[in-house]
């Protein structure tokens, strides 16, 4: 039987789930980098448009293209009435169908784990950015833990399964990244960790929302129905709840950016 892969086919599960953990990372990634208004952007690896609507908010941008492989998440990013300007299109992060100093910008927000040759897409950004223009990203550090679904793959490691992680999870060190930066030839690099939070009502809502992400949904589908209440009952034991009922997790990103030299 083939593994389950991480899939990302429905935009407005992924926005309840992920899309507000990207938008937390995302505010703080935005205000380190400090980008000017304006400016003309590529966000690549767009999904469901979460973060491109957040550099509407924050940015002013002239002009924002908006590039993934999943038809779905584009067509849920399309109806973002605050994005309506915004270009979506299917494309791949290693072959982006621009020419060559194209934009002032170049992001991918929780994307670079995600492209099967992240040289190749680190190249492929610092090409299409004007020289001067900044190359920037944020993951999930996945290694160290910092994952929002973190409590959910310990329990499933805790009962003899493998969580799904990205294809090229390594890429989400803060040396990987730094490395990829300094090999893409950019100038300027520096490095942050980013830590956020985030309430639920409860354990039914943290658990229905971080559930729906891609990388944890299918390892639960092809779990006989039993186990998959074991693990819930397991994951709540692990989570503390305050006087209310609700829950606070944390998470932690690592973000690199850099400046074109040309």
């Amino acid at each position: 039987m083939a593994e389950p892969a991480i899939r990302f086919e429905d935009g407005a599960t992924y926005d309840r789930g992920m899309g507000r953990w990207s938008l937390l990372a995302g505010e703080v990634f935005l205000d380190w980098i400090a980008p000017q208004r304006g400016a003309q952007w590529i966000d690549v690896g767009c999904g469901s448009g979460a973060f491109t609507e957040l550099l509407y908010q924050r940015c002013a941008p002239a002009e924002v293209q908006g590039i993934d492989p999943s038809d779905a998440q584009l067509a849920f990013a399309r109806e973002r009435s605050s994005v309506k300007d915004a270009v979506f299109q299917v494309g791949n992060a290693t072959e982006l169908p621009f020419t060559d100093d194209r934009f002032d910008a170049a992001v991918m927000a929780l994307v670079i784990f995600f492209v099967p040759q992240p040289a190749k897409g680190v190249a492929e950004m610092v090409r299409v950015v004007r020289p001067g223009g900044i190359v920037a990203a944020y993951a999930w550090d996945m290694s160290g833990g910092g994952f929002p679904f973190e409590p959910i793959r310990i329990g499933l490691r805790d009962f003899g399964f493998t969580p799904l992680s990205p294809p090229s999870v390594d890429a989400s060190r803060m040396d990987a990244l730094r490395d990829l930066w300094t090999t893409a030839g950019l100038g300027s690099i520096e490095t942050r960790e980013i830590s956020v939070r985030r309430t639920f009502d409860d354990f039914n809502d943290f658990w229905t929302k971080s559930t729906a992400s891609g990388s944890i949904s299918p390892t639960l589908a092809a779990m006989p129905a039993s186990d998959v209440e074991r693990l819930k009952q397991h994951v709540q034991a692990m989570l503390s709840t305050d006087p209310s009922g609700r829950i606070t997790c944390s998470a932690r990103a690592n973000a690199v950016k850099g400046r074109v030299v040309r």
